[in-house]
């Protein structure tokens, strides 16, 4: 009989040391999901920030296009107004009569051109605001996808945590059992 229970002891002595086999294999197959996760996690958020800063370039880009434009239609206003003066004086030398009127015309260009100058201004102003609240929309994006991927994280280490402490508990009842078993 004592052969009988040595075989039955050692039978379950074998099942149960291949129940921890396959809760270990169990555990590194989700701690290798949990990695792949991760992993996945941060490329999503490295191909974000990549999208954010192609943007932030693109958006630079922009601005000094429009900054080069700006600075083109300046040079083009004082090449006008060059134009205009050299013209008037022309006209001085030889219609002294019709200068007044030349001279408010060229007047009203000129406030008409800064005018133009002004609402172009205004615009670039209104345009650098609306690409900076963008960035900072951006950022705020991108510091709630780092909150919730540390809150993922988290969550996943707690979860691995409770099983582990479920499968030490279990494999600590089997021991007491295999104990109990031992010297009954």
């Amino acid at each position: 009989m004592a052969v009988a229970e040595t075989g039955n002891i050692e039978h379950e002595l074998t099942a149960a040391r291949g129940e921890v086999r396959d809760m270990q294999r169990a555990v590194a197959a989700l701690r290798n999901e949990m990695e792949l996760a991760a992993a996945n996690h941060e490329s999503a958020v490295q191909q974000a920030v990549a999208g954010a800063n192609m943007e932030i370039l693109q958006l630079k880009a922009t601005v000094a296009e429009l900054r080069s434009e700006l600075e083109k239609s300046l040079i083009q206003r004082d090449e006008e107004v060059q134009r205009a003066i050299a013209a008037s004086q022309d006209e001085i030398h030889q219609l002294r009569s019709t200068a007044a009127a030349l001279r408010d015309e060229l007047e009203r260009a000129r406030i008409e051109k800064e005018n133009e100058v002004q609402a172009a201004l205004s615009a670039s102003a209104n345009e650098i605001t609306q690409l900076k609240a963008a960035v900072a929309a951006l950022r705020e994006q991108l510091e709630l996808a780092k909150v919730d991927k540390e809150n993922s994280l988290q969550a996943e280490r707690q979860v691995s945590a409770d099983e582990i402490k479920q499968l030490r508990d279990t494999v600590q009842s089997m021991r007491e059992q295999m104990e109990q078993l031992r010297h009954p």
